[in-house]
Protein backbone atom coordinates (compact mmCIF):
# COMPACT_ATOMS: atom_id res chain seq x y z
CA UNK A 1 0.00 0.00 0.00
CA UNK A 2 3.16 2.69 0.58
CA UNK A 3 5.06 1.42 -2.49
CA UNK A 4 1.47 2.03 -4.51
CA UNK A 5 1.29 5.18 -2.48
CA UNK A 6 4.70 6.48 -3.43
CA UNK A 7 4.47 5.45 -7.12
CA UNK A 8 1.52 7.56 -6.94
CA UNK A 9 -1.13 4.65 -7.76
CA UNK A 10 -3.87 5.65 -5.48
CA UNK A 11 -5.76 8.02 -7.00
CA UNK A 12 -5.79 11.26 -8.60
CA UNK A 13 -6.35 12.88 -5.73
CA UNK A 14 -4.18 11.05 -3.31
CA UNK A 15 -1.08 11.84 -6.16
CA UNK A 16 -2.55 15.53 -6.73
CA UNK A 17 -1.74 16.19 -2.74
CA UNK A 18 1.43 14.35 -2.73
CA UNK A 19 2.54 16.35 -5.52
CA UNK A 20 1.11 19.61 -3.79
CA UNK A 21 3.45 18.37 -0.54
CA UNK A 22 6.46 17.77 -2.50
CA UNK A 23 6.01 21.87 -3.99
CA UNK A 24 5.17 23.14 -0.32
CA UNK A 25 8.30 20.77 0.73
CA UNK A 26 10.11 22.69 -1.74
CA UNK A 27 9.19 26.20 -1.36
CA UNK A 28 9.58 25.11 2.72
CA UNK A 29 12.99 23.72 2.45
CA UNK A 30 14.47 27.07 0.49
CA UNK A 31 12.01 29.60 2.17
CA UNK A 32 13.70 28.10 5.61
CA UNK A 33 17.24 28.30 4.16
CA UNK A 34 16.58 32.37 3.40
CA UNK A 35 15.76 32.13 7.00
CA UNK A 36 18.21 30.40 8.49
CA UNK A 37 21.33 31.98 6.92
CA UNK A 38 20.05 35.23 7.92
CA UNK A 39 19.51 33.94 11.78
CA UNK A 40 16.10 34.75 11.96
CA UNK A 41 15.01 31.11 12.32
CA UNK A 42 12.42 31.79 15.08
CA UNK A 43 10.34 34.35 12.98
CA UNK A 44 8.86 31.40 11.34
CA UNK A 45 8.03 30.15 14.67
CA UNK A 46 5.76 33.74 15.17
CA UNK A 47 4.36 33.59 11.81
CA UNK A 48 2.88 30.19 12.22
CA UNK A 49 1.51 30.67 15.74
CA UNK A 50 -0.41 34.13 14.32
CA UNK A 51 -2.52 32.20 12.19
CA UNK A 52 -4.63 30.70 13.97
CA UNK A 53 -6.69 33.74 14.78
CA UNK A 54 -7.60 34.03 11.62
CA UNK A 55 -8.27 30.66 10.58
CA UNK A 56 -11.10 31.13 13.81
CA UNK A 57 -12.20 34.55 12.73
CA UNK A 58 -12.63 33.46 8.97
CA UNK A 59 -14.48 30.68 9.88
CA UNK A 60 -17.58 32.78 12.12
CA UNK A 61 -17.19 35.51 9.81
CA UNK A 62 -18.18 32.89 6.67
CA UNK A 63 -20.93 30.90 8.89
CA UNK A 64 -22.19 34.70 9.73
CA UNK A 65 -22.68 35.20 6.01
CA UNK A 66 -24.15 31.64 5.40
CA UNK A 67 -21.20 30.36 3.33
CA UNK A 68 -19.65 27.06 4.48
CA UNK A 69 -17.57 27.80 7.35
CA UNK A 70 -14.51 25.60 6.19
CA UNK A 71 -14.12 26.57 2.92
CA UNK A 72 -10.44 26.25 2.25
CA UNK A 73 -9.77 29.19 0.56
CA UNK A 74 -11.75 31.74 2.81
CA UNK A 75 -9.94 30.02 5.59
CA UNK A 76 -6.47 30.76 4.29
CA UNK A 77 -7.36 34.20 3.19
CA UNK A 78 -8.54 34.83 7.25
CA UNK A 79 -4.82 33.19 8.03
CA UNK A 80 -3.15 35.32 5.93
CA UNK A 81 -4.41 38.40 7.31
CA UNK A 82 -3.68 37.23 10.79
CA UNK A 83 0.24 35.98 10.48
CA UNK A 84 0.50 39.43 8.51
CA UNK A 85 -1.14 41.44 11.61
CA UNK A 86 1.03 39.20 13.80
CA UNK A 87 3.96 40.02 11.23
CA UNK A 88 3.69 43.42 11.71
CA UNK A 89 3.01 43.75 15.62
CA UNK A 90 6.43 41.90 15.53
CA UNK A 91 8.03 44.34 13.81
CA UNK A 92 6.51 47.35 16.01
CA UNK A 93 7.49 45.59 19.09
CA UNK A 94 11.37 45.32 17.23
CA UNK A 95 11.41 48.69 16.23
CA UNK A 96 9.65 50.78 18.63
CA UNK A 97 10.21 49.29 22.51
CA UNK A 98 13.41 47.73 23.80
CA UNK A 99 12.50 43.83 23.23
CA UNK A 100 15.06 42.34 21.65
CA UNK A 101 13.57 40.13 18.80
CA UNK A 102 13.27 36.65 20.25
CA UNK A 103 11.12 38.17 23.42
CA UNK A 104 9.14 40.07 21.01
CA UNK A 105 8.41 36.38 18.70
CA UNK A 106 7.48 35.08 22.43
CA UNK A 107 4.92 37.82 23.16
CA UNK A 108 3.44 37.53 19.54
CA UNK A 109 3.47 33.83 18.96
CA UNK A 110 2.04 32.96 22.75
CA UNK A 111 -0.53 36.26 22.30
CA UNK A 112 -2.02 35.19 19.08
CA UNK A 113 -1.96 31.30 19.76
CA UNK A 114 -3.84 32.27 22.90
CA UNK A 115 -6.41 34.34 21.39
CA UNK A 116 -6.94 31.23 18.49
CA UNK A 117 -7.31 28.89 20.78
CA UNK A 118 -9.88 30.68 22.64
CA UNK A 119 -11.66 31.25 18.87
CA UNK A 120 -11.14 27.34 18.38
CA UNK A 121 -13.67 26.89 21.44
CA UNK A 122 -16.02 29.21 20.75
CA UNK A 123 -16.10 27.77 17.47
CA UNK A 124 -16.82 24.49 19.14
CA UNK A 125 -19.86 25.49 20.73
CA UNK A 126 -21.77 26.75 17.83
CA UNK A 127 -24.44 24.91 16.12
CA UNK A 128 -23.74 25.76 12.49
CA UNK A 129 -20.99 25.85 9.88
CA UNK A 130 -19.84 22.45 9.77
CA UNK A 131 -16.48 22.79 12.65
CA UNK A 132 -15.94 19.44 13.43
CA UNK A 133 -12.29 18.84 12.06
CA UNK A 134 -11.31 22.42 12.14
CA UNK A 135 -8.47 21.46 14.67
CA UNK A 136 -6.63 19.61 11.98
CA UNK A 137 -5.25 22.99 11.19
CA UNK A 138 -2.92 22.47 14.20
CA UNK A 139 -1.24 19.62 13.06
CA UNK A 140 -2.41 19.13 9.03
CA UNK A 141 -4.49 16.50 7.53
CA UNK A 142 -5.34 15.34 3.97
CA UNK A 143 -8.11 13.04 5.26
CA UNK A 144 -10.97 13.52 3.72
CA UNK A 145 -9.30 16.80 1.14
CA UNK A 146 -11.48 17.93 -1.78
CA UNK A 147 -9.72 18.41 -5.04
CA UNK A 148 -10.00 21.88 -5.32
CA UNK A 149 -8.36 22.08 -2.22
CA UNK A 150 -5.58 19.96 -2.77
CA UNK A 151 -5.45 22.28 -6.19
CA UNK A 152 -5.34 25.43 -4.28
CA UNK A 153 -2.06 23.96 -1.94
CA UNK A 154 -0.18 22.97 -5.48
CA UNK A 155 -1.14 25.69 -6.93
CA UNK A 156 0.21 28.03 -4.23
CA UNK A 157 3.36 25.97 -3.66
CA UNK A 158 4.29 26.39 -7.31
CA UNK A 159 3.57 30.87 -7.18
CA UNK A 160 5.70 30.31 -4.24
CA UNK A 161 8.55 28.77 -6.15
CA UNK A 162 8.33 30.73 -8.60
CA UNK A 163 8.71 33.76 -6.29
CA UNK A 164 11.35 32.63 -4.52
CA UNK A 165 13.54 32.09 -7.92
CA UNK A 166 12.34 35.93 -8.93
CA UNK A 167 13.36 37.01 -5.52
CA UNK A 168 16.63 34.55 -4.90
CA UNK A 169 19.60 36.90 -5.50
CA UNK A 170 19.04 39.78 -3.54
CA UNK A 171 17.76 37.13 -0.91
CA UNK A 172 21.10 35.44 -1.08
CA UNK A 173 22.87 38.65 -0.74
CA UNK A 174 20.93 39.90 2.21
CA UNK A 175 20.95 36.72 3.83
CA UNK A 176 24.71 35.96 3.68
CA UNK A 177 26.27 39.80 4.45
CA UNK A 178 23.53 42.24 4.81
CA UNK A 179 25.88 45.26 5.05
CA UNK A 180 27.44 44.22 1.94
CA UNK A 181 24.33 44.25 0.16
CA UNK A 182 23.14 47.65 1.41
CA UNK A 183 26.74 48.65 0.36
CA UNK A 184 25.72 47.36 -3.29
CA UNK A 185 22.75 49.23 -2.84
CA UNK A 186 19.65 46.86 -2.11
CA UNK A 187 17.25 48.06 0.06
CA UNK A 188 17.43 45.27 3.01
CA UNK A 189 14.02 46.14 4.67
CA UNK A 190 12.38 45.73 1.59
CA UNK A 191 13.94 42.19 0.61
CA UNK A 192 13.49 41.19 4.67
CA UNK A 193 10.27 41.98 4.24
CA UNK A 194 9.79 39.84 1.09
CA UNK A 195 11.28 37.37 2.76
CA UNK A 196 9.16 37.36 6.13
CA UNK A 197 6.19 37.53 3.08
CA UNK A 198 7.02 34.17 1.62
CA UNK A 199 7.26 32.56 5.12
CA UNK A 200 4.00 33.82 5.58
CA UNK A 201 2.67 32.28 2.18
CA UNK A 202 4.55 28.97 3.09
CA UNK A 203 3.18 29.26 6.62
CA UNK A 204 -0.47 30.14 4.70
CA UNK A 205 -0.29 27.16 2.15
CA UNK A 206 0.61 24.35 4.50
CA UNK A 207 -1.43 24.50 7.41
CA UNK A 208 -3.87 21.90 5.63
CA UNK A 209 -1.21 19.72 5.29
CA UNK A 210 1.46 20.26 7.82
CA UNK A 211 -0.42 22.49 10.49
CA UNK A 212 0.73 25.33 11.85
CA UNK A 213 2.47 24.22 14.99
CA UNK A 214 4.43 21.79 12.73
CA UNK A 215 5.19 23.94 9.91
CA UNK A 216 8.13 25.65 11.15
CA UNK A 217 9.84 22.47 11.16
CA UNK A 218 9.58 22.12 7.59
CA UNK A 219 10.69 25.73 7.28
CA UNK A 220 13.88 24.70 9.63
CA UNK A 221 14.51 21.31 9.49
CA UNK A 222 15.74 21.15 6.01
CA UNK A 223 17.61 23.92 5.69
CA UNK A 224 19.90 22.51 8.82
CA UNK A 225 20.12 19.43 7.29
CA UNK A 226 21.14 20.48 4.09
CA UNK A 227 24.46 22.62 6.10
CA UNK A 228 26.09 19.94 6.66
CA UNK A 229 26.54 19.14 2.86
CA UNK A 230 27.38 22.23 1.53
CA UNK A 231 29.60 25.61 2.46
CA UNK A 232 27.83 27.72 -0.46
CA UNK A 233 24.80 29.56 0.64
CA UNK A 234 23.08 29.25 -2.38
CA UNK A 235 23.71 25.26 -2.23
CA UNK A 236 22.06 25.36 1.02
CA UNK A 237 19.02 26.84 -0.63
CA UNK A 238 18.76 24.50 -3.47
CA UNK A 239 19.65 20.93 -1.17
CA UNK A 240 17.19 22.36 1.40
CA UNK A 241 14.58 22.51 -1.50
CA UNK A 242 15.64 18.94 -2.27
CA UNK A 243 15.11 17.83 1.35
CA UNK A 244 11.88 19.43 1.99
CA UNK A 245 10.18 18.24 -1.03
CA UNK A 246 11.33 14.35 -0.41
CA UNK A 247 9.81 14.82 3.06
CA UNK A 248 6.67 17.04 1.88
CA UNK A 249 6.02 13.90 -1.12
CA UNK A 250 6.83 10.57 1.15
CA UNK A 251 5.10 12.33 4.16
CA UNK A 252 1.82 12.45 2.25
CA UNK A 253 2.37 9.57 0.39
CA UNK A 254 2.22 7.45 3.75
CA UNK A 255 -0.61 9.23 5.02
CA UNK A 256 -2.29 8.62 2.00
CA UNK A 257 -1.46 4.71 2.24
CA UNK A 258 -2.60 4.53 6.30
CA UNK A 259 -5.40 5.57 7.85
CA UNK A 260 -5.71 7.98 10.47
CA UNK A 261 -2.55 8.82 10.34
CA UNK A 262 -1.52 12.57 10.58
CA UNK A 263 -0.24 14.36 7.84
CA UNK A 264 2.02 17.15 9.80
CA UNK A 265 3.51 14.37 12.10
CA UNK A 266 4.62 11.99 9.53
CA UNK A 267 6.28 14.80 7.35
CA UNK A 268 8.43 16.44 9.99
CA UNK A 269 9.42 12.54 11.46
CA UNK A 270 10.60 12.13 7.53
CA UNK A 271 12.66 15.41 7.46
CA UNK A 272 14.01 14.70 10.93
CA UNK A 273 15.52 11.66 9.62
CA UNK A 274 17.16 13.41 6.78
CA UNK A 275 18.00 15.78 8.92
CA UNK A 276 19.80 12.78 11.53
CA UNK A 277 21.20 11.42 8.05
CA UNK A 278 22.76 14.25 6.77
CA UNK A 279 24.32 14.92 10.70
CA UNK A 280 25.81 11.46 10.79
CA UNK A 281 26.87 10.88 6.90
CA UNK A 282 27.17 14.17 5.12
CA UNK A 283 30.88 14.12 3.84
CA UNK A 284 32.36 17.67 5.00
CA UNK A 285 30.57 18.04 9.03
CA UNK A 286 29.07 14.43 9.12
CA UNK A 287 29.57 12.89 12.53
CA UNK A 288 31.12 9.97 10.27
CA UNK A 289 33.49 12.32 8.28
CA UNK A 290 34.70 14.19 11.62
CA UNK A 291 35.31 10.80 13.27
CA UNK A 292 37.50 10.03 10.23
CA UNK A 293 39.52 12.67 10.90
CA UNK A 294 40.07 12.11 14.31
CA UNK A 295 41.56 8.55 13.33
CA UNK A 296 43.54 9.96 10.79
CA UNK A 297 45.20 12.62 13.06
CA UNK A 298 45.51 9.94 15.85
CA UNK A 299 47.69 8.23 13.03
CA UNK A 300 49.33 10.52 11.74
CA UNK A 301 50.23 11.73 15.47
CA UNK A 302 51.17 7.89 16.80
CA UNK A 303 53.30 7.71 13.47
CA UNK A 304 55.26 10.80 14.08
CA UNK A 305 55.88 9.93 17.87
CA UNK A 306 57.11 6.43 16.78
CA UNK A 307 59.40 7.97 14.44
CA UNK A 308 60.95 10.30 16.37
CA UNK A 309 61.40 7.45 19.00
CA UNK A 310 63.19 5.29 16.56
CA UNK A 311 65.38 8.30 15.24
CA UNK A 312 66.69 8.62 19.53
CA UNK A 313 66.69 4.88 19.91
CA UNK A 314 64.18 5.00 22.33
CA UNK A 315 61.92 2.12 23.55
CA UNK A 316 58.60 1.93 22.28
CA UNK A 317 55.78 0.95 24.48
CA UNK A 318 52.81 2.22 22.88
CA UNK A 319 51.10 -0.72 20.90
CA UNK A 320 49.09 0.96 18.82
CA UNK A 321 52.32 3.00 17.58
CA UNK A 322 54.62 -0.14 17.35
CA UNK A 323 51.58 -1.71 15.44
CA UNK A 324 51.50 1.43 12.86
CA UNK A 325 55.24 1.72 12.86
CA UNK A 326 55.25 -2.40 11.88
CA UNK A 327 52.16 -1.93 9.62
CA UNK A 328 54.01 0.65 7.69
CA UNK A 329 57.17 -1.47 7.13
CA UNK A 330 59.15 0.76 9.36
CA UNK A 331 59.91 -1.38 12.61
CA UNK A 332 60.68 -4.77 12.86
CA UNK A 333 58.26 -6.66 15.96
CA UNK A 334 60.59 -6.29 18.53
CA UNK A 335 60.82 -2.27 17.72
CA UNK A 336 63.69 -1.88 16.30
CA UNK A 337 63.71 -0.38 12.99
CA UNK A 338 63.84 -1.29 9.53
CA UNK A 339 66.02 0.17 6.71
CA UNK A 340 62.77 2.48 5.87
CA UNK A 341 62.70 3.27 9.24
CA UNK A 342 65.76 4.02 9.70
CA UNK A 343 65.95 6.88 6.84
CA UNK A 344 61.93 7.99 7.78
CA UNK A 345 63.05 8.78 11.39
CA UNK A 346 66.17 10.54 10.39
CA UNK A 347 63.92 12.94 8.57
CA UNK A 348 61.33 13.66 11.15
CA UNK A 349 64.36 14.36 13.72
CA UNK A 350 65.62 16.45 11.45
CA UNK A 351 62.00 18.29 10.17
CA UNK A 352 62.06 18.86 14.20
CA UNK A 353 65.33 20.26 15.08
CA UNK A 354 64.03 22.40 11.95
CA UNK A 355 61.12 23.85 13.53
CA UNK A 356 62.88 24.21 16.54
CA UNK A 357 65.19 27.10 15.05
CA UNK A 358 62.00 28.40 12.83
CA UNK A 359 60.07 28.78 16.07
CA UNK A 360 62.87 30.52 17.72
CA UNK A 361 63.70 33.13 14.90
CA UNK A 362 61.67 36.30 14.48
CA UNK A 363 62.48 36.19 10.77
CA UNK A 364 60.49 33.23 10.42
CA UNK A 365 57.06 33.76 12.93
CA UNK A 366 54.97 33.74 9.71
CA UNK A 367 55.82 30.39 9.13
CA UNK A 368 56.08 29.46 12.60
CA UNK A 369 52.65 29.68 12.99
CA UNK A 370 51.83 26.39 10.75
CA UNK A 371 53.62 24.73 13.80
CA UNK A 372 51.70 22.13 15.16
CA UNK A 373 54.22 18.63 15.22
CA UNK A 374 53.05 16.62 11.78
CA UNK A 375 53.69 19.42 9.23
CA UNK A 376 55.97 18.93 6.62
CA UNK A 377 58.37 22.13 7.13
CA UNK A 378 59.16 21.91 3.10
CA UNK A 379 55.29 22.23 2.64
CA UNK A 380 55.59 26.26 4.47
CA UNK A 381 59.34 27.24 3.44
CA UNK A 382 61.37 27.62 0.54
CA UNK A 383 64.43 25.28 -0.41
CA UNK A 384 66.48 28.18 0.21
CA UNK A 385 65.35 28.57 3.65
CA UNK A 386 65.45 25.37 4.62
CA UNK A 387 69.28 25.22 3.54
CA UNK A 388 69.77 28.15 5.65
CA UNK A 389 68.30 26.35 8.23
CA UNK A 390 70.25 23.02 7.89
CA UNK A 391 73.85 25.64 7.60
CA UNK A 392 72.97 26.69 10.52
CA UNK A 393 72.16 22.94 12.52
CA UNK A 394 75.65 22.48 11.28
CA UNK A 395 74.59 19.51 9.17
CA UNK A 396 75.28 18.54 5.49
CA UNK A 397 73.71 19.97 3.40
CA UNK A 398 72.80 16.56 1.33
CA UNK A 399 70.12 15.76 3.23
CA UNK A 400 66.53 15.57 1.70
CA UNK A 401 63.78 18.18 2.87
Amino acid sequence: MVIDALLLQLGYNATLVAVGAMLLGVAAGMTGSFLYLRKRALVSDAISHATLPGVGLAFIVMVALGADGRNLPGLLLGSALSAWAGLLCLGWLVRRTRLAEDAAIGAVLSVFFGFGIVLLTVIQTMSSGRQAGLENFLLGSTAGMLRMDALVIAGGGALILLAIFILRRPMLEVAFDPEYAAARGLNVDRVDLAMMGLVMAVTVVGLKIVGLILIVALLIIPSVAARFWTDRADHVVLIGGILGGLAGYTGAAISAAVPNVPTGPIIVLIAFGLFALSLLFAPGRGVMAALVRHLRFQHRVHLRQGLLALAQAQQIYEPRTLRLLRRAGLARPDGVATEAGRARAARALRDEKRWEIVRTDPAHEAAAAFYDGLTDIDAVLTRDQIAEIDRRIGSPQGVSA
